[in-house]
């Protein structure tokens, strides 16, 4: 089976046509795989007009079903962000007016999702090439709609807009993860039914752990090998020979979800173990700050750990991690 794919959503028609994939795509995908012969005429336009239809690999197409955020986690050169450029085309073809672009930083929006080879000034099929207006961070489609570019190194910046549509990609990578997905889901708000797709090579952050679980999303995973023919030739040999069976092979080239890091300490399954719903007085109490080398987006985060030692009944002499206030993007 290609790829993976996981928790499908409902099979229902949404109240909107403003879906990216509508279910009469998929019906279409189904048809030219199964009885190309039977294709109409009219078929046969819509595929023109969406040739990604049917070059979509099974893991580049959003799940069927009642969702509101689909993931897609890849490993590097996977097809992500062409995945996701495309659903955002096919959205502003059947009604969305007015889409959220949200990438690490604002450069990263426009070299990769917007003029990047697989961005959205760059895609076959109906609807024209839209224009992006650099001071405006803004791009406007022929037909009207708009897509507004976004940093998330700047959660504010998502206060007061509204959409009825977004595409989120790398945030894995995201300097404020969670605080700008908050704010872009309180700003996902017009029509009967505003969705969001994200594309991301997968890292264990919190953001990334809480899609993968939460109620209202699906998720498909797609590995750099399944991509291989859009790729240099021996690019992904080569780099399966260099790093073979790593953790970083397994979450760069396969795109799988690494809970813990190869050969750490501490593994999150013990640190569950140990947890405890309140420690007792402690005896001292220490805070440790790990400051980063450098500043800026792509710079390690600053380590913040309070920690104590104690010792009372039931617990003996111990030592409890009380609070952790490790945050990316500040100062050394």
């Amino acid at each position: 089976m290609e790829g993976s794919r996981m928790r499908p959503g409902r099979i229902l028609e949404r109240p909107s046509d403003c879906v990216g994939w509508r279910s009469s795509d998929h019906r279409l995908r189904r048809k030219l795989m199964l009885s190309p012969e039977t294709v109409t005429e009219e078929e046969w336009q819509a595929l023109n007009a969406n040739p990604f239809i049917l070059r979509a690999r099974d893991t580049q197409v959003p799940p069927e079903g009642d969702w509101r955020t689909w993931l897609f986690m890849g490993g590097r050169g996977a097809g992500k962000t062409r995945a996701g450029a495309e659903w955002v085309r096919m959205a502003v073809r059947a009604g969305c007016r007015r889409v959220a672009l949200v990438g690490p930083a604002l450069s990263d929006v426009r070299e990769v999702m917007i003029e990047g080879p697989s961005g959205l000034r760059h895609l076959e099929g109906a609807g024209g090439t839209p224009v992006y207006e650099v001071s405006r961070r803004r791009l406007v489609w022929p037909n009207g709609a708009e897509g507004f570019a976004f940093s998330a190194e700047d959660p504010d910046s998502l206060r007061g807009p509204q959409f009825d549509a977004a595409w989120c990609d790398e945030l894995g990578a995201w300097a404020k993860g969670e605080a700008v997905w908050d704010n872009l889901q309180m700003g996902l708000r017009l029509g009967p039914g505003p969705r969001c797709v994200a594309t991301t090579t997968p890292r264990p952050v919190d953001l990334v752990r809480r899609l993968v679980v939460a109620p209202d999303s699906v998720m498909t995973r797609s590995a750099t090998r399944e991509n291989a023919v859009n790729l240099s030739p021996g690019f992904v040999t080569a780099m399966e020979a260099a790093y073979g069976h790593s953790s970083l092979a397994r979450q760069e080239l396969m795109g799988e979800l690494i809970a813990d890091p190869e050969g750490a300490l501490f593994v999150r399954s013990k640190i569950d173990q140990s947890r405890v719903f309140a420690a007792p007085a402690m005896a001292d109490i220490v805070v440790a700050v790990d400051p980063p080398a450098t500043s800026g987006p792509r710079a390690d985060a600053c380590g913040i750990v309070a920690a104590g030692i104690a010792e009372a009944d039931g617990f003996g002499r111990r030592c409890f991690v009380l609070g952790d206030a490790s945050a990316p993007g500040l100062r050394p």
